[in-house]
């Protein structure tokens, strides 16, 4: 029997179960018995979590009796099943822990590997699909229990001790196989690439690289994630997954690493700016897993933030605080006063969600105390250079927005405003709605009705799926003005734009 596709309704059928299995389960027995689920309650949990990933389940208490005896649940619930006593029992645990069969994990993907090469399988399988056919792995739903194991194993982790493969790749060139620990077996594509396998990479490979991550980065902020992320994870999957499995050695190695965690951080944030949470999710964990292989601490507490930054997008503020709080610990506070500026603010905006004013005005006085400190001279990685004066104003007036401090969002966003690059149009669009949204809180209707259909103007010539829920979010606010004026005419200007 196939897998089951994410979204779609699965009803348990007691004649339909694989029995492969015919021996009692034991280990799903000592599980049930140490996070002292009854029968009952594992199957109405299960149900539950299959409703956060769209599947309606039915399971009940004589299908947890079928598979104690035996019998193996279909689809994707054993990952399900997994992912309870997860939950339950605070430690990472598979299907195959429970004593079940594993087919299309729902957690494929945000696992911290345990070596560079184990990594590397993990994500190009990634790209692979995600530059395929494989709509459903866009449909996977963000879990905020994925957050947890990644970055405390990052945070907690040991630096790989060596990324190199010169000798590795030439021992595959001679038939020798090396030994390299448990991988996870990813079929590879014939004629993906020019590019041979054990090929020598080059820092002028490199360089590519990094010059690709710019490009789209500008696409990005100027267009949308959704302008060219298939472009991105096609280069990744057909350039960047052959050089990480090619000849380096471990400065290269280090270097090359760093590059690939960018670029797939960078496809993630695309992914999240469309509203493929739970993809972008996966590609985040993953580019913290390359983080750690580069030796790049500093970059992994970005990667760490931007995964706060979309817990805040989807309402988890306290594990968007926890997050940035491990960034921080793991950077120290060696780290350039951008970067610390960087972390502050992002955390502000998990008081900011949470309704916490005390901590988050605490963290935004962190935030701007350290950003006063930077230098002109001050070696800041390139990754955190956009983080100015324009930047802090936007996390203020966010901030500010979510307290509902009108006046005080108001004057940070229109700060920003004037001090924010043309090219950052993404930016200044969302820095736009919260200045209307502050407006119409401060019952400025006329003033807010403007400045909420040039931000309509702008997301309709975007491929940006969070541009368009903010313009949305603000026209949910505009409803009880409905009859007014102001109101009407924004409407007009809007339906000129469809």
């Amino acid at each position: 029997m196939g897998c089951s596709r994410p979204g779609r309704q699965e009803t348990p059928q007691p004649m339909t179960e694989r029995t492969t299995q015919r021996t009692p389960n034991r280990q799903l027995a000592a599980l049930i018995a140490e996070a002292g689920f009854s029968h009952a309650g594992l199957a109405r949990r299960v149900d539950q979590l299959g409703l956060e990933h769209g599947l309606d389940l039915r399971y009940d208490k004589t299908s947890v009796t079928r598979w104690l005896r035996g019998q193996q649940p279909r689809g994707t619930t054993p990952a399900l099943i997994a992912e309870v006593f997860t939950r339950r029992l605070g430690r990472r645990l598979s299907a195959q822990d429970l004593g079940l069969d594993a087919c299309a994990p729902v957690y494929a993907g945000l696992e911290f590997a345990a070596t560079p090469e184990e990594a590397v399988d993990i994500v190009s399988g990634l790209w692979r699909k995600d530059s395929g056919s494989h709509a459903e792995l866009r449909k996977i739903a963000f879990t905020p229990a994925g957050l947890v194991v990644p970055s405390r194993d990052w945070l907690i982790g040991r630096a790989d001790e060596r990324v190199g493969r010169v000798e590795a790749a030439a021992q595959v060139g001679s038939g020798r196989v090396p030994s390299q620990g448990p991988r996870i077996a990813v079929p590879r594509q014939r004629g993906a690439t020019d590019r041979g396998p054990g090929q020598k990479v080059s820092s002028g490979d490199i360089s590519a690289l990094r010059s690709v991550g710019e490009l789209f980065r500008a696409l990005d902020h100027a267009y949308g994630g959704g302008h060219a992320r298939q472009a991105l994870v096609r280069y990744l999957e057909h350039e960047a997954e052959p050089m990480l499995r090619g000849m380096y050695g471990e400065t290269t190695g280090r270097r090359l690493f760093a590059a690939a965690a960018d670029l797939t951080r960078l496809a993630g944030w695309t992914s999240y700016d469309i509203a493929a949470h739970g993809l972008a999710q996966r590609y985040f964990v993953q580019a913290l897993r390359l983080s750690q292989a580069a030796g790049d601490r500093a970059y992994g507490s970005y990667v760490l933030v931007t995964m706060s930054r979309q817990a805040v997008y989807l309402g988890h503020g306290r594990e968007a605080v926890q997050l940035t709080r491990v960034a921080q610990q793991g950077v120290g506070s060696s780290a350039p006063p951008a970067v610390q500026a960087l972390l502050h603010c992002a955390e502000a905006r998990g008081h900011g969600v949470l309704g916490d004013a005390r901590a988050c005005t605490a963290a935004l006085v962190r935030a701007e105390r350290a950003l006063e400190a930077a230098r002109p001279g001050d070696d800041v990685p390139y990754w955190a250079r956009f983080f100015d004066e324009a930047q802090l104003a936007d996390e203020f007036g966010h901030c500010h927005w979510d307290l509902r401090q009108y006046r005080s969002a108001v004057q940070h966003a229109e700060r920003s405003l004037q001090l924010r690059a043309p090219a950052f149009a993404r930016s200044r669009l969302f820095c736009r709605v919260v200045l209307a949204s502050a407006r119409l809180g401060l019952g400025e209707l006329d003033q807010a009705c403007a400045l909420g259909a040039e931000a309509a103007l702008q997301a309709s010539e975007m491929r940006s799926v969070r541009a368009s829920e903010y313009v949305r979010e603000f026209e949910r606010r505009l409803e009880p003005y409905r009859d007014a004026p102001p109101v009407r005419t924004y409407r007009d200007r809007v339906s000129a734009l469809s």
